[in-house]
């Protein structure tokens, strides 16, 4: 009684401040369980590793079952069946998943894109240099790097698609045949960009340079965390502690080199080129924009790749679905 009191003599707002306080130190308190399903060598193993050295996950109160995955799609597939809460994945997705009936959302997490890459000594100094010479796509024909790159070459009147030849094939073969030489250039996910970029290939152009040609306003982020909006309605304030966790996370990692030291091991390499690589590329693709900003430009490139790559890509929607974008999070 006499802490209620004194309580009630420090006003109401920071009454209420002190009372969360308290609920959250209240001892016997369970942590509630977010199951997330994670590809086993994505980046968001690095981040939960820095979580848990760090204990952020008890800060905030959640317990983390990790399934570790061999694939993003095996991810997806985990969401869908209800045994995963949350994984990675990106907006086109999810909006297509909408449009077919499956009420996902998604909040941004990682704005790093792959790039256009070229050996050091390459005479190709532009993308309009592409006319002409071999060029290796990883992820396929509707890729959506390879369908941006195209719409933006369309611009100046090249058809990279018949103007070059274009091999496709798996990310981690891409770059081993890259290395090889067998090509004279390759588009490949960020991180395999960056193995290139520390054996000293060249960046002729990073998806994120031709997006403001295509009518965003900002860095967009491509890749998000998933969840369904009905399970997020009924774990709201989880959620909320969730995302503020992974910020903190980010923070550490961009302001701390000893904390990229932990979760050195993760990254598959202990070259020390390759690990300031990936560390830079990494903290060059944390989101820092509002999320009406990454909707807006979302909707916008949304746009141009259902024209480049049609119903195979988008679904039956022409448009980005309203709800794709989750909105709850407090300060957003």
């Amino acid at each position: 009684m006499r802490a209620l009191g004194v309580i009630r003599a420090l006003g109401p707002t920071l009454a209420l401040a002190t009372m969360l306080v308290l609920t959250l130190a209240a001892p016997g308190r369970a942590a509630d369980t977010i199951r997330l399903a994670v590809q086993k060598t994505g980046t968001f193993s690095w981040e939960l590793a820095a979580i848990r050295a760090n204990g952020l996950d008890k800060e905030a109160g959640l317990s983390l079952e990790v399934t570790e995955l061999a694939s993003t799609e095996a991810g997806k597939i985990a969401l869908r069946a209800g045994s995963a809460d949350i994984i990675l994945s990106d907006w086109l997705w999810v909006s297509r998943e909408r449009a077919l009936g499956a009420k996902l959302t998604f909040y941004p997490y990682s704005s790093a894109l792959g790039a256009v890459m070229v050996p050091a000594s390459s005479p190709i100094k532009t993308l309009a240099d592409l006319k002409g010479r071999k060029l290796a796509i990883a992820g396929g024909a509707i890729d959506k790097s390879w369908l941006l790159l195209q719409a933006s070459m369309k611009q100046d009147g090249i058809d990279l698609k018949s103007e070059a030849t274009i091999v496709y094939g798996a990310p981690p073969l891409i770059a081993a045949k890259a290395l090889d030489g067998e090509m004279d250039a390759s588009l490949n996910f960020w991180n395999f960009c960056a193995q290139l970029e520390a054996k000293g290939f060249r960046r002729l152009a990073g998806i994120e340079d031709i997006l403001p040609k295509l009518g965003a306003k900002g860095a967009v982020s491509a890749v998000g965390y998933v969840f369904d909006e009905s399970w997020a309605a009924s774990h709201k304030d989880a959620v909320a502690r969730f995302i503020a966790m992974t910020r903190k996370a980010k923070e550490l990692l961009v302001t701390s080199d000893a904390a990229w030291d932990k979760i050195a091991p993760l990254t598959g390499t202990s070259d020390a080129t390759l690990l300031k690589t990936y560390r830079d590329r990494y903290r060059d693709g944390i989101p820092r924009r509002s999320i009406d900003d990454e909707e807006k430009d979302a909707r916008v490139l949304y746009r141009v790749l259902a024209e480049t790559g049609g119903r195979d890509l988008v679904g039956p929607a022409a448009e980005l679905d309203p709800g794709t974008f989750y909105h709850a999070v407090p300060g957003d």
